[in-house]
């Protein structure tokens, strides 16, 4: 008689086939297979010696994914470990930079002899003070999202009345840099239910990347425009520099900057896409960008959205 485990399979023609599945307590692995000439049998002995190698077998294949598993996790615990040393050595610089330059302004405005002096090392001492609070705010901002502990504070937004309002304050910023800044709103584009204050950060973000890198005499335009009845468009396109495909999505990294990106030396924190980012896919919508043919083009997507319904206090207590 076979074993619990071997089968006699009698369907290839001109063969005794013995049939043996590897298994273990977690399902099947596979089968182990024997052939002898169809005039020949397995007896019992064989298929019990059958049945142990297939045992043995289901345990070194088990054996060897919960190793190749157990591999694939140290490496990627080691990417992890490796994300953080460098996390933390750039924190580490981007926070002591602003401190280091506020002590050298501190040790020139002792020694300063003119009020003009003495005026310029406190702006000094202003601007690093105001770039360490915001590059502290900006980290505390995106461990939140990052968290999924920032509140949202919902309301409904009309895009072609609040747009302008966001871009105006950069048009006379533009014009210092010798640069056109314009928008175009669908005047359909209608309106969303989002966090106005998050949505604001977001494009007053890809509005100011967008004065800082583009060049003089070029122009940056921003567009709105409704894709579907649950969703809208922003668009932000700068004209004159382009970002490498390699670099698409590189950029929306905590304190990435792409080399050789920024020619003006215009500095940043270098999370501001980062927050970006996060701030969109909180809002429940997405962030993406495209260069080519000398542009650079940031595109937001929103949802329609929807404010919660409120149950009334006085049609509760009558239910």
């Amino acid at each position: 008689m076979p074993s619990a485990g071997a089968k006699l399979d009698p369907t290839r023609e001109g063969l005794t086939l013995l049939v043996c599945p590897l298994r273990d307590d977690q399902g099947a692995l596979g089968d182990l297979w024997l052939a002898k000439a169809a005039a020949e049998c397995f007896d019992t002995l064989e298929m019990q010696v059958v049945q142990q190698v297939a045992d043995h077998c289901a345990i070194a294949i088990r054996q060897a994914r919960l190793y190749q598993a157990s591999v694939q996790q140290i490496s990627e615990l080691e990417r992890l470990n490796r994300l953080k040393d460098d996390f933390l050595s750039t924190v580490s610089h981007e926070l002591r930079t602003p401190i280091t330059n506020m002590k050298m302004a501190i040790q020139l405005l002792k020694m300063a002899r003119t009020p003009q002096k003495r005026e310029q090392y406190l702006q000094i001492l202003e601007q690093e003070c105001e770039r360490e609070a915001e590059l502290i705010n900006d980290l505390l901002d995106l461990q939140r999202l990052e968290q999924g502990s920032k509140p949202l504070h919902l309301e409904e937004v009309s895009l072609a009345a609040w747009l302008p309002t966001v871009l105006q304050p950069f048009v006379q910023r533009a014009e210092a840099n010798q640069q056109q800044l314009q928008w175009q709103i669908d005047p359909k584009v209608g309106k969303v239910v989002t966090d106005q204050a998050a949505l604001t950060r977001v494009v007053q973000e890809l509005v100011n990347n967008a004065c800082k890198y583009t060049p003089p005499q070029h122009r940056i335009t921003v567009t709105a425009r409704r894709l579907s009845p649950e969703q809208v468009q922003i668009r932000v396109v700068n004209e004159g520099v382009e970002i490498p495909r390699s670099e698409w999505e590189r950029i929306f990294e905590k304190f990435y900057r792409i080399p050789s990106g920024d020619p003006w030396k215009r500095g940043g924190t270098g999370l501001g896409l980062a927050l970006v980012k996060q701030w969109m896919q909180r809002l429940g919508g997405s962030v993406s960008v495209e260069s080519s043919q000398g542009k650079t083009c940031f595109t937001l997507v929103l949802p329609q959205g929807s404010l919660p319904v409120q149950t009334s206090p006085l049609a509760h207590n009558c239910a």
